[in-house]
C-alpha cells in the first residue's frame, strides 16, 4: 500500500508573480487542489466560469470573492463556499499568504454526479 502525505500549510511557495496551484489528487470527475495566493487577485476584466462545481476552504489568511452579480464575500481561515458550476466569480483580494483547499467536482450537467 503506497500512501502519499503532506502538510497544507508548510511548506509554501515563495512569493512570485502568480498563485502556486498544487494538485493533490484527481480521478474521473474530481479534482482536488492547494492553491497559495500571495496577494494576488484576479486581473481586472477576468472572471472564472468553470464547467465544475467548486467548494472551497480558506485553510489560512484572508481573500474576497466577487461573483458577476455583484456579490462579495470576505473570507477569513476556516470559511468554505460551494460555487456551482459557471457561477463567474473573481479573487478580488487575498492576503499574503492565503492558502486554500479546492475540490472541483463534474456537475450533473457535464456527465457527473453530485456529491
Amino acid at each position: 500500500m503506497h500512501v502519499r502525505t503532506g502538510n497544507l500549510l508548510a511548506p509554501l511557495p515563495a512569493a512570485g508573480g502568480e498563485e502556486v496551484v498544487e494538485p493533490l489528487h484527481s480521478r474521473a470527475g474530481v479534482r482536488i487542489e492547494r492553491i497559495v495566493s500571495r496577494g494576488h487577485q484576479s486581473p481586472e476584466g477576468f472572471w472564472y466560469d468553470q464547467p465544475e462545481d467548486e467548494w472551497v476552504c480558506l485553510l489560512a489568511g484572508r481573500a474576497t470573492l466577487t461573483f458577476e452579480d455583484g456579490e462579495a464575500l470576505a473570507l477569513a481561515a476556516g470559511d468554505w463556499l460551494l460555487i456551482p458550476a459557471h457561477a463567474r466569480h473573481r479573487v478580488s483580494a487575498t492576503s499574503d499568504p492565503a492558502v486554500w483547499l479546492a475540490v472541483f467536482v463534474a456537475s450533473a450537467e457535464v456527465g457527473g454526479g453530485r456529491c
